[in-house]
Formats: structure tokens, C-alpha cells, sequence
């Protein structure tokens, strides 16, 4: 039997992912159809990826040391989300490569257990000035293996 292109497989589910945060959905979110707009998925995960890099001191916004600059995205949608909404987002890493990171993550509505959309996120990290590819740092690369799909679970 084959699928059609424009079959979904199913979304993942919170088991999916190693690593939640939480985003309050605003007003100006939603688009005229009344859901949130598509553009506004990039913005979560953008903030999600970038805060628990912060929030690790793996992204230093004094100026040291490299930064990932966004090269590729995509997402896949499978239900609406609307404002007002207080959204958990999931994250896992796909891959750590020599400079780069595929982030997937995930967005579910409140007590939901089945994905509202999934994405990808690609970082390629770069030296400040010259915006050329540099290795990820050691920490960053030893933080983000505790969210790399197939490493041992969490304790």
C-alpha cells in the first residue's frame, strides 16, 4: 500500500522530548483566521532553543565566545493552537555535528499528550566577528548531549 504526499504521520507525543518550557501565547499571535499564525511557532522555538542556552551559560550575551545563527527551520503542523493558550514546548537534539546543532522541538497545548506542530531548528555556530563555522565549544557540546536522541535517559 502506498501513502499519498499529503499523509501525516502521526505527532509525537511529550515522551518524544527531554527538555520543556513554557510560552504564553499574546494577542498578537493570533491571525485572522483565529489561530495562532504560523510565523509565531518560529518565534517559540527560537525562544525556547535560545533561553535554555542563557539559562546554561552556553550563550554568553556579553559578546564572548561563538553563536549559532539560524540556517535552516521547518515545521509541521497537526492542530490549532488560539489565544489565549499556555503552550509547552519540547525539545530534543537530532544531532550534534562538528559545527552544528538540529534541534527538534515540539509544541502542545496545556495537558495536551500529542503534539500541536514539530519542528526543526538548525544551528551552525560561528565565530563572532568573522562569521565563519567554528567547533561548538566543549560545554555546549557535552549540555546539549544530555538532549541528543539516544542518549541515556535522564536520572
Amino acid at each position: 500500500m502506498t501513502t499519498s504526499t499529503t499523509d501525516k504521520k502521526s505527532a509525537p507525543t511529550r515522551s518524544d522530548f527531554r527538555y520543556f518550557d513554557t510560552i504564553d501565547t499574546r494577542w498578537s499571535d493570533n491571525d485572522v483566521y483565529g489561530h495562532v499564525n504560523n510565523v509565531a511557532y518560529y518565534s517559540f522555538f527560537d525562544t525556547v532553543v535560545n533561553r535554555l542556552l542563557i539559562d546554561n551559560g552556553w550563550l554568553h550575551l556579553d559578546g564572548r565566545g561563538p553563536i549559532g545563527l539560524v540556517v535552516e527551520t521547518r515545521c509541521q503542523y497537526y492542530a490549532s493552537v488560539s489565544y489565549p493558550a499556555v503552550l509547552d514546548i519540547g525539545l530534543t537534539v537530532l544531532k550534534l555535528g562538528n559545527s552544528s546543532v538540529v534541534y527538534q522541538l515540539a509544541v502542545f497545548s496545556e495537558g495536551s499528550e500529542q503534539a500541536s506542530a514539530v519542528g526543526q531548528f538548525v544551528h551552525v555556530y560561528v565565530d563572532r566577528p568573522s562569521h565563519m563555522p567554528t567547533p561548538l565549544p566543549t560545554d555546549l557540546r557535552a549540555g546539549l548531549n544530555h538532549y541528543l536522541v539516544g542518549a541515556d535517559e535522564p536520572e
